[in-house]
């Protein structure tokens, strides 16, 4: 393993909650989710399916998390990380469900800097988002923590 030059983490962005950013789900989006990941039911390609199911309209399967959040996770990320997004790995995530994501559905995620620390030569930055729906249900809370090298 190279040996990388030591980057200071910056702390003084903990704390930070971020513009909050919408994404409009579509039945096509989560269809092509399902495929990806190889999810064969056919709750998250047709509607009637996924009525029969008990949902309103074709179901988003939930690591979908990954899609919706992206928009508001990716500028969060990119500001507290900067310049060391290359040493960058992935620490870990975890949800907690509620209410199904839909097609039709449009989810708002915010993104917050929970917590910055350094341990044993790297950076941990640890982020949480709260994503809700157009009634404001909440559908999903995260905790995302990624992992800087050479800090």
């Amino acid at each position: 393993m190279t040996n990388l030059p030591a980057m200071p983490i910056d702390t003084s962005k903990q704390g930070t909650t971020y513009d909050a950013a919408e994404f409009e789900v579509e039945a096509a989006r989560i269809s092509q989710y399902a495929d990806a990941v190889h999810e064969e039911n056919p709750v998250h390609r047709d509607a009637e399916a996924a009525k029969a199911a008990g949902f309103k309209d074709v179901v988003a399967p939930p690591m979908f998390v990954v899609v919706y959040s992206a928009p508001a996770m990716g500028p969060a990320i990119w500001d507290a990380i900067g310049d060391m997004l290359p040493r960058m790995v992935h620490g870990g995530q975890e949800f907690v469900w509620a209410e199904p994501v839909c097609a039709g559905d449009t989810i708002t995620t915010q993104a917050t800097l929970a917590e910055v620390y350094e341990k044993d030569g790297k950076g941990f930055f640890v982020f949480e988002s709260v994503s809700k729906n157009q009634d404001g249900d909440e559908v999903v809370r995260a905790t995302w923590t990624n992992i800087v090298r050479g800090v």
